[in-house]
């Protein structure tokens, strides 16, 4: 007799058995059943087994509905296995995902797939054959992929690759009130690229290209903005122009239901659609800070030749709260804040109570300063004061007087810059939580305590997530940007002047900081991951900038499009980042398995991205070759001095390789070496 030990499983095994057995029984002849309903003192019986009988019938029902409804719920393929032609693809449907889908392929250079929303997108590039991988949080299913050589005048079907991304990593947005002073508008950009796999070349006409919003995987959706901000009740006071609602400053919409058209840029080859209006609101007035879109490549006919989804990252916490907000008891930083005339304002509205407050301390110590009264008259200010000026319906842009580039056209000669103002005056404040002056802080929270932030998280990249042994971050702002007083110089120029990659990457080295002894960018003559020089020209003859967000590298491809956007390099700490990359190559990563862009995997030595080889198979085979014509210096700066592997020559999916004879395999993580088959570099 079972006494209720063990778990519901088991409990449900053992009716399902005992329901089992009723139903053998009840096979039984009628007559042997009708003489045991008959026998006498067998009345009591029958209805204790009859009581038994439905009870265990129910647990029965109960135990195989479980099982049902289990078996609806896990991760299902279809099919398991396909034969295709080369240069030709086909779909795989996904069921019942839980969580982020993974989707790799053991043999990219014979088969390539990519996930999105249900469906795995299978490209046989050359005869071969391989196992696809389908992973959800809780199951693993596989897809056998065979590839043939096709018909000999088959037509193959041309596959196209699009990439999508922001600009920046993050924008920022006043928050939701615009009626005391701006800093920023609603602004975000987006950039994409069409790449033709079967020439592996960019494709800028016969097509068109749109974007749209798109739920994540929490089902996330962000469709507008005008009812999540009092942006455009205050547009045409503060930058004198007056988009509708749900239309940004360049023309561009708030993502939607409905496609919106991106435009191409010749000079930097891209398609774009810029200053799109975007909150960190969704449609349920829930907080994210990366709603995703959706880009869409269209050939003239109107036929769909790829699509990707992307984030447009954006977040209300560049604020300034954390000393300016009114407050009674707060500490000496705190209080060091408070307007010394006016006083705190203590309005009721916490997002506009630091804006008054900040105007407040604007006019208590600038009131008799000559520019600053001759600003107020030249933009039709009230005398009083900026804060007179808000109260009267005129909101405040900051830009007005103090230049920003990321304003164009904005400021008055012989003000400053607005990054100049803020990070000079600021680098001398007391951080209100650490009491030390945020010039001296240096990891990210000193910037945190204005920009996004301590819950956005801004620094989400590779770099910024980059930990010691005991998980503290290697690499903050100050890594990059050096202090808030260098910042703040006024011979830098705000948002142009910024950091380049080889500072850091140069000669086989990852640094830790793009500085120097002295403080100044490191100066290194290594080009292999450079930025491209004078890069955007600009009317500000005697600089010369070179900015990884403008930079193009292999195939005039962006720099961005394959290693993500500024602060958020692939692979991302936050899942809507790495959506695209886990599409196009099934991992999260740098985009650098060739055949996402190529059809058929070129074999070059030095003709890759950064003047890497080739990484199929065919390159496996030849590589002894270009050893001995070139040498193997050229190898070290991914393999290492040492040639037994290094940081830039790890594999980030499993991989297989067919060599004399024999199997070599790697594991994510490995590191590919000399060493690894034969004795070193000049070993057999």
């Amino acid at each position: 007799m079972h006494e209720g030990k063990g778990d519901a499983r088991t409990v449900a095994r053992l009716a399902f058995s005992s329901a089992t057995d009723q139903q053998g029984a009840a096979m039984k002849d009628t007559k042997e059943v009708s003489e045991r309903l008959c026998h006498p003192g067998r009345v009591v019986s029958l209805f204790l087994a009859l009581a038994v009988a439905c009870a265990l019938g129910s647990a029965a029902a109960a135990a195989e509905d479980v099982v049902l409804r289990a078996q609806a719920t896990v991760l299902a393929v279809s099919p398991t296995s396909l034969t295709l032609a080369a240069n030709s693809s086909s779909v795989v449907q996904v069921s019942n995902p839980a969580g982020t889908v993974r989707v790799t392929s053991s043999n990219v250079d014979v088969v390539g797939a990519a996930y999105t929303a249900g469906t795995i997108r299978i490209t046989a590039i050359r005869p071969g054959q391989a196992t696809i991988t389908v992973s959800d949080t809780r199951n693993t299913r596989t897809i056998a992929v065979l590839v043939t050589p096709g018909a000999v005048n088959a037509t193959p079907t041309t596959v196209y690759r699009l990439l999508a991304w922001n600009d920046l990593g993050m924008h920022c947005v006043d928050g939701k009130d615009y009626s005391v002073f701006s800093i920023l508008p609603p602004y975000n950009n987006l950039h994409a690229q069409l790449i033709n796999t079967a020439t592996g070349k960019l494709v800028s006409t016969g097509v068109s290209l749109s974007y749209e919003a798109v739920a994540d995987a929490s089902g996330s959706i962000n469709t507008i903005s005008s009812t999540k901000t009092n942006f455009w009740q205050f547009v045409k006071a503060l930058f004198h122009v007056g988009p509708d609602p749900d239309v940004g400053l360049a023309g561009n919409p708030t993502p939607s239901l409905s496609p919106a058209r991106m435009s191409y840029q010749a000079t930097q080859g891209w398609f774009a659609a810029e200053g799109i209006p975007i909150t960190p609101y969704d449609d349920t007035r829930r907080k994210n800070f990366y709603p995703m879109v959706k880009v869409v490549a269209k050939d003239a006919a109107g036929k769909v030749l790829a699509s990707t989804r992307t984030v447009l990252p954006v977040s209300d916490e560049m604020t300034c709260k954390g000393c300016h907000a009114s407050t009674r008891t707060g500490n000496a930083a705190q209080q060091a804040a408070r307007p010394p005339l006016s006083g705190w304002a203590f309005d009721v509205d916490e997002e506009k109570d630091w804006k008054w407050n900040i105007l407040r301390l604007h006019d208590d110590h600038k009131s008799k300063n000559v520019a600053f009264r001759n600003a107020l008259a030249k933009l039709g200010m009230d005398s009083r004061g900026l804060t007179a000026t808000a109260r009267g319906g005129q909101p405040v842009l900051c830009a007005a007087c103090h230049a920003s580039n990321a304003l164009p056209g904005t400021g008055i000669a012989g003000i400053s810059a607005l990054t100049s103002a803020l990070h000079t005056q600021h680098s001398q404040v007391t951080d209100p939580l650490q009491g030390v002056q945020l010039d001296a802080i240096g990891n990210r929270s000193a910037c945190y305590q204005c920009h996004p932030g301590s819950v956005t998280k801004c620094l989400r990249g590779a770099m910024g997530n980059a930990v010691d042994a005991s998980g503290n971050a290697l690499m903050g702002c100050q890594s990059c940007h050096g202090s808030m007083r260098a910042v703040g110089a006024p011979t830098r120029v705000g948002w142009l002047d910024q950091p380049n990659c080889q500072a850091c990457h140069h000669d086989g080295k990852r640094e830790l900081s793009a500085l120097d002894a002295s403080g100044k960018l490191r100066q290194v003559s290594d080009t292999r991951f450079a930025t491209t020089p004078n890069t955007p020209a600009t009317a500000l003859t005697q600089f010369r900038f070179s900015l990884f967000r403008y930079s193009t590298g292999h195939g005039k491809l962006q720099c961005e499009a394959c290693h993500g956007a500024t602060h958020a390099e692939y692979p991302s700490s936050h899942d809507n980042d790495n959506v695209q990359s886990i599409a196009v190559q099934g991992y999260a990563g740098t985009i650098r398995e060739c055949s996402t862009c190529h059809a058929s995997v070129p074999t070059t030595s030095n003709g890759g991205p950064h003047g890497m080889h080739s990484t199929n198979a065919a390159w496996v085979t030849a590589h002894g070759d270009a050893v001995e014509k070139s040498g193997t210096i050229v190898c070290s700066a991914c393999h290492g001095a040492d040639f037994r592997g290094a940081p830039l020559a790890e594999i980030k999916v499993a991989k297989s390789f067919s060599i004399e004879r024999r199997t070599k395999s790697y594991a994510p993580g490995d590191k590919v070496g000399c060493y690894d088959c034969h004795n070193g570099p000049r070993g057999d």
